[in-house]
């Protein structure tokens, strides 16, 4: 099973301003819970052990506001002091904490609950016994999105990644993926996109199709319309 993650908190959420200019977008509240908050909380209950939290913007808030609470595993945050280092070179900053094991990385503006158990376990058990695959993705068909304005990052065939055709699902914030993918590189920002559309001409990038609607803290609109509503599950 796997026992390690990475959450990636660093970025500005320039799109969720006014509320970003003094609070960093993982410290929003869905409720009475942060997305940070829910998204620790998601890994713990999936059997996570230890936990990697980059930060840059507004890092400290994060640093102090986990540092108040009690989580049953064990975090690291690393500080990203200079120059924010993009969702790759996040990764690769940290890569030293994973071994040679296979990982979760996760992005904490999406509003993870209990019903993605299942999702991701069946993510970890296809990953694990596809010996050729590097990473896995979790995935979302755009019909399923509450925020109507995101455009397709993929399309899926028999169960592998491509960027071809008709690009009709959406990234959720959620995969596993090997260390190995990040040797030999020489960037140190990058996007891990970079690594997806390496392994997409390798044939070694699984998707694996989310049955949940998706919710996603893309914009202060849609924000403010998911709090509103209380459309969440946490």
């Amino acid at each position: 099973m796997i026992k390690k993650a990475m959450i990636l908190a660093a970025g500005f959420g320039k799109r969720i301003h006014p509320l970003t200019l003094k609070i960093p977008k993982p410290l929003l509240k869905i409720g009475k819970i942060t997305l940070l908050c829910n998204t620790i909380e998601f890994l713990e209950s999936f059997g996570v052990k230890e936990v990697i939290i980059n930060v840059h913007y507004l890092g400290d808030q994060i640093i102090e506001h986990i540092n108040k609470r009690k989580f049953n595993l064990n975090i690291k945050i690393l500080k990203e002091e200079d120059k924010i280092l993009d969702t790759g070179g996040g990764v690769l900053n940290a890569i030293n904490h994973f071994s040679n094991e296979p990982f979760i990385i996760i992005n904490p503006d999406t509003i993870w609950n209990i019903y993605y158990l299942k999702e991701i376990k069946l993510m970890e058990n296809t990953f694990l016994k596809t010996k050729e695959a590097k990473c896995a993705l979790l995935i979302v068909d755009i019909k399923k999105s509450f925020d109507k304005s995101l455009k397709g990052d993929f399309n899926l065939s028999n169960g592998l990644i491509g960027r071809e055709k008709k690009m009709s699902f959406i990234y959720t914030g959620l995969q596993i993926i090997k260390p190995e993918v990040f040797s030999n590189l020489s960037k140190k920002i990058f996007s891990i996109n970079i690594i997806w559309d390496e392994l997409i001409k390798k044939n070694q990038l699984l998707g694996i199709k989310s049955n949940i609607n998706f919710l996603h803290i893309s914009t202060l609109n849609i924000y403010q319309s998911i709090v509103k509503k209380k459309l969440y599950t946490v």
